[in-house]
C-alpha cells in the first residue's frame, strides 16, 4: 500500500494534487546519498497533513556500500504545499518506532586508497580503481565489502572498536553481544538490521565488531537526519556546518568553496532531542521545501563522542505546517519539557507568585512573559558552532549577541548536538518576540502555555 501512495503522490513541488496537497505522502523510497534541489520531490503534502516514512539506517550501513554518496542513505524529499523560499516548515514529530531487532556500531577508521578526498562521499576501488563501485558481500567480517567488478576489498571503513548490539521485543533496551552471538546475527544481517525493501546498503551487521560484551543499553530514539533541502546538491551527511567543510576545496565532483556553505540547510543535526513529542523548525531554501530524514538513532549520549551511535531502520510520523515570511538560516527547535536546560524550562506558577514579590520589594512594574527555544548553530568546531547559533537567534529576535549570550548563560543553556561541530543555544525568549515571527502559538502548544 505505502509504495502505491507514494507513486501517486510523486509530483514536483510545483505540481498539483486535490486541495492543495495531499492528506498523507508515504514514503518509502531513498535518494543515492545526494540531496539535490534540481530533482523531483515526492507530495506535495498539505499545510497541516502528514508525513509518514521507512527509513533506512544511517552511517554505518552507507559508510561501507560506496554505492552510496553521502554517508547516509535518506528518503526522498517531499514538497509542502505553499512552502516558498523564506519561509518556514513546522515539523512535529507525532512518532519514532524503531524496526530493527539489532545494529552495528563503533569508532571508525578511514581506509587508504579506497576512496577520493572523502570516504563518506567518493568511495573508490582499490583494485580497479572505480568511483562509487557496486559492491557485493562476501561472507562475514570486515573484509566482507567486495567490488563487484573486480572482487577487491572496497570498504572505505572498518571499525578500531566495535559492538554488535541486540534489542528487546519492545525496544526499551539493548545488550552488546560476544563474538558468536554477532556472527550468528551477521549471516542474516538483512533481516536483524529490517532493512526497508528499497535501500540498497551493505548492512553494517555484516562486519560482527564484539569488542563490547554484556554491556546493557537504554533505548530513546530520534532522528540524526531530519530538515529541508539545500539550495545546491549536497552530500546528504555533508548538510552541516561541521561536515559541509570537508566539502570545501574537495578533489571530488562535490566539493564547494567556503561560501556556498550558506546554501545548507543543516538537517544533518544528530541532536537527541530531535525525538518523538520535540517540534522542528525548518528553513525552506528551495519551492515546497524538501522534506527529508533518515538516519535514525537508536539512542545517543550528548555529542555523539564515538561519532556514531546505534543505527537503526524505523517507521516514522510527522505534520507538517508552513509559517509564511520566517526568514531563517537553520533549524530551531522546541524540545519535548523534560529535554530542556533546568534553568530554559518554563516558570511555575509557584515560581512566578515568588519573582512577583520580588520585582514589588524593589519597584519592577512587570515581570517578563518568556518561553523556551533552541537555536541550532553549526560550524567546523564548537567554537564556530556556538558563534553561529547566537547569531542567528540573535537575528531570529531582534537581539544583540550579547543579550542572547546573557539570556542563555541565566535562563538555558550551550548544549552540544554532535562534536565536532552541532550546538543548541537554548534559552526562554520574550513572548512578544516569538509573537512576532510567528511562532509564539507553536511554543504554546508545545508547552501548554497560555
Amino acid at each position: 500500500m505505502s509504495v502505491q501512495v507514494a507513486a501517486d503522490a510523486r509530483t514536483s513541488a510545483n505540481g498539483h494534487s486535490p486541495l492543495g496537497g495531499h492528506e498523507t505522502v508515504f514514503v518509502d523510497q531513498y535518494t543515492n546519498g545526494i540531496l539535490d534541489p534540481n530533482k523531483q520531490m515526492l507530495g506535495p503534502v498539505r499545510d497541516g497533513g502528514h508525513i509518514i516514512a521507512n527509513t533506512a539506517p544511517g552511517c554505518w550501513g552507507p559508510m561501507i556500500t560506496p554505492e552510496i554518496r553521502g554517508g547516509h542513505e535518506v528518503t526522498m524529499p517531499v514538497a509542502v504545499a505553499g512552502a516558498e523560499v523564506g519561509d518556514g516548515i513546522v515539523i512535529r514529530i507525532k512518532d519514532i518506532t524503531v524496526t530493527s531487532l539489532a545494529t552495528s556500531s563503533g569508532n571508525d577508521q578511514m581506509m587508504s586508497g579506497r576512496f577520493l578526498g572523502d570516504p563518506y562521499v567518493a568511495g573508490k576501488c582499490p583494485g580497479c580503481g572505480e568511483l562509487y563501485p557496486k559492491t557485493v558481500l562476501k561472507g562475514i567480517g570486515q573484509s566482507a565489502v567486495r567490488c563487484a567488478k573486480c572482487g577487491a576489498d572496497a570498504s572505505p571503513f572498518t571499525f578500531t572498536n566495535g559492538y554488535t548490539i541486540a534489542f528487546d521485543p519492545n525496544r526499551s533496551v539493548g545488550v552488546t553481544l560476544d563474538r558468536d552471538a554477532a556472527e550468528r546475527i551477521a549471516h542474516e544481517a538483512k533481516h536483524y538490521a529490517a532493512l526497508p525493501d528499497g535501500s540498497i546498503q551493505n548492512p553494517i551487521l555484516t562486519f560482527a565488531p564484539h569488542d563490547l560484551v554484556g554491556l546493557v543499553a537504554r533505548l530513546r530514539p530520534f532522528m540524526g537526519q531530519l530538515g529541508t533541502t539545500p539550495s545546491i546538491p549536497l552530500p546528504d551527511s555533508h548538510n552541516a556546518g561541521d561536515f559541509g567543510s570537508f566539502l570545501i576545496g574537495a578533489p571530488h565532483e562535490y566539493g564547494l568553496s567556503a561560501d556556498q556553505l550558506v546554501h545548507r540547510t543543516d538537517g544533518h543535526m544528530d541532536i537527541d532531542a530531535v525525538r518523538a513529542g520535540a517540534t522542528l523548525i525548518c528553513p525552506v531554501k528551495v519551492q515546497g521545501g524538501g522534506i527529508y530524514l533518515g538516519d535514525m538513532h537508536a539512542l545517543q549520549g550528548d555529542g555523539e563522542i564515538a561519532g556514531h551511535t546505534c543505527d537503526v531502520a524505523g517507521t516514522v510520523t510527522l505534520q507538517v505546517h508552513v509559517i509564511k515570511g520566517l526568514n531563517i538560516d537553520g533549524p530551531l527547535l522546541l524540545p519535548v519539557a523534560e529535554d530542556l536546560p533546568f534553568l530554559a524550562k518554563p516558570l511555575s506558577a509557584e515560581e512566578r507568585a515568588k519573582a512577583q514579590l520580588i520585582a514589588q520589594s524593589w519597584g519592577v512594574d512587570t515581570l517578563e512573559e518568556s518561553a523556551p527555544i533552541s537555536v541550532i548553530g553549526t560550524g567546523p568546531d564548537l567554537n564556530a558552532a556556538t558563534d553561529n547559533g547566537l547569531e542567528r537567534a540573535a537575528k531570529l529576535l531582534g537581539m544583540t549577541v550579547p543579550e542572547v549570550k546573557n539570556r542563555a548563560t541565566i535562563t538555558g543553556a550551550i548544549e552540544i548536538g554532535r562534536h565536532p561541530g552541532v550546538v543548541q543555544v537554548t534559552f526562554r525568549a520574550p513572548v512578544d518576540r516569538l509573537k512576532a515571527v510567528g511562532l509564539l502559538p507553536f511554543v504554546q502548544d508545545q508547552y501548554g502555555l497560555d
